[in-house]
């Protein structure tokens, strides 16, 4: 069995980390940085595996983290604060106070572990970086380290112990994440390469290369290509090339970087990326038209047609005409009604005869007989005297013409008369 490390050797170890540091020069990107811990033991802070101290790694030393008991998964992650270049990754397991070996229970919890790199806390989101699948309670390091040349903000550490799952005989029954200290070692800037991270990616639209070899990893925004020679074909931009342009006028006008419309909008949309439909109540080219008299104003953002009819007194797909003569109301299915002054003539959109009514008829809609008692024989009078002048009046006419047509013959006697008496 290996003794156990004296707190000087310890302290070795550290120094020779140190130095080893220094001269490749990579820093500890998770240095103090924010950490989160699924499922911790209480009292215990995730914060505590990223606090740059090494040189204790007992369950005693206030500076590692402890999970929970009983656990089917175990997670752990820090957060980069941006997306950074990493070369390697270092993780200090806990010790406890028992030399490290089969006879130690932490190396049975240790088994099996994953670490990830994402650009998200879902670590489906990212990359593999490592998996155990052949470390036994005798080979595995408590100070382990794995070269990890990808690029994130998340480093995520995973181990699980499922149910009705196989595991070695030498894993723990749960799963457990105890961890003391994880470096986390790269480029603090994005764009660089090399030991000191000093090279500039070769590739001027590259956003990411590998820190060793250069090759470009990830594109800048609106650039794709092995070298990031390409902008992003049309109808997309942005980064990766993912995003969809919208509804601009002419996809070939689509910003590759920004997905703005540099030559405007189709019809019906507005906005410098045309991803947002006319206001409602309008439509159109640039959005300046304006809806008909659409019900609840709801009209088509493209051609205006009206999406729910018309409001009453109007018709049409665009409800801008009004109701035919005689017809008025909802979808113009209603009739005036006979008795308005002017027949079927009406408001085209309540019905109401605006003219007044027939005689004997009132109400707005000219619906309603006279009854009074009063007016029937007043209406009945006034035809009754009627009746009787209308006869004296052609009596009286028939005289006087009689008598006109009398005179002009005894006038016409009498001339040739005189005539000869003046001769």
């Amino acid at each position: 069995m290996r003794r156990r490390k004296t707190r000087g050797e310890m302290a070795a170890l550290y120094l020779l980390n140190l130095f080893a540091a220094i001269t490749v020069a990579y820093e500890n990107l998770a240095l103090n940085k924010p950490a989160f811990q699924k499922n911790p033991y209480s009292g215990r802070k995730a914060s505590d595996a990223v606090d740059g101290f090494q040189l204790n790694l007992s369950d005693y030393g206030d500076h590692c983290i402890i999970s929970g008991e009983r656990k089917e998964t175990a997670t752990w992650w820090v957060n980069l604060t941006s997306i950074l270049s990493i070369h390697h990754i270092m993780i200090y397991y806990m010790t406890g106070r028992t030399e490290w070996g089969p006879s130690n229970e932490f190396t049975r919890g240790f088994l099996g572990f994953s670490i990830y790199i994402s650009n998200t806390t879902n670590k489906n989101d990212g990359i593999l970086c490592f998996k155990d699948t052949n470390y036994t309670a005798s080979n595995i390091p408590e100070v382990f380290t794995t070269n990890c040349p990808y690029h994130g903000q998340y480093v995520i550490y995973y181990n699980e112990r499922l149910p009705r799952v196989p595991y070695p005989r030498e894993y723990s029954k749960f799963a457990y994440n105890d961890l003391c200290e994880v470096e986390v070692k790269g480029c603090k800037l994005s764009g660089y390469y090399g030991v000191n991270c000093s090279t500039p990616c070769p590739d001027p639209n590259c956003r990411y290369c590998h820190i060793e070899t250069g090759a470009c990893q990830g594109c800048k925004p609106g650039y794709r290509g092995h070298q990031c020679e390409l902008e992003c074909p049309y109808g997309k931009y942005g980064d990766g090339c993912r995003n969809i342009c919208g509804m601009c006028e002419d996809l070939r006008h689509c910003h590759f970087l920004t997905g703005t419309c540099l030559s405007g909008c189709e019809p019906g949309y507005l906005g410098e990326d045309c991803n947002k439909e006319c206001n409602q109540g309008e439509y159109g080219n640039n959005c300046t038209a304006i809806c008909g008299h659409c019900y609840n104003s709801l009209c088509h953002h493209v051609n205006g047609s009206c999406l729910s009819g018309c409001n009453p007194g109007y018709q049409g797909t665009m409800c801008k005409q009004v109701c035919d003569f005689g017809y008025y109301g909802t979808r113009c299915e209603h009739q005036c009604s006979i008795f308005c002054k002017d027949s079927r003539r009406c408001n085209p959109v309540s019905g109401v005869c605006e003219e007044g009514c027939k005689l004997g008829w009132h109400g707005k809609y000219c619906l309603q007989l006279y009854t009074d008692t009063n007016l029937y024989l007043t209406i009945t009078g006034v035809s009754g005297i009627w009746i009787v002048l209308i006869p004296v009046i052609m009596y009286i006419c028939a005289f006087f013409r009689r008598k006109i047509k009398t005179k002009k013959h005894v006038e016409g006697e009498s001339l040739p008369l005189q005539n000869r008496r003046n001769s």
